[in-house]
């Protein structure tokens, strides 16, 4: 969950506020209810899957551009560090005991 704050105009904010509890809402339900709505309302738009795509182009066309960057700055891939894998925990052997430096 995201924390947003809004800044409304005094007389907004108490039309919303009036709206919300007449629906039986607090503010923080009544707000998360219309980003809902907007979003749903952006999404039927008819340009806006296009304009979305056109979005993820630019997106991947940076990426890109910073990936090149990256490797020419290292002449190459940079190679990518990956994390060891955790060693199997083995049982103890029953019956064993450790012995201390002294007892050697």
């Amino acid at each position: 969950m995201k924390t947003l704050g809004i800044r409304l105009p005094g007389e907004l904010h108490a039309q919303f506020a009036l709206v919300a509890q007449l629906d039986g809402l607090n503010l923080g339900d009544a707000v998360l209810r219309a980003v809902e709505f907007y979003v749903e309302a952006k999404r039927s738009e008819p340009d806006f899957a296009a304009r979305a795509k056109a979005a993820l182009e630019a997106i991947e066309r940076e990426a890109a551009a910073r990936r090149s960057a990256i490797e020419d700055l290292f002449g190459g891939a940079p190679e990518v560090e990956q994390e060891p894998e955790e060693p199997e925990k083995k049982a103890p052997v029953s019956g064993s005991r450790r012995r201390s430096g002294a007892e050697s």
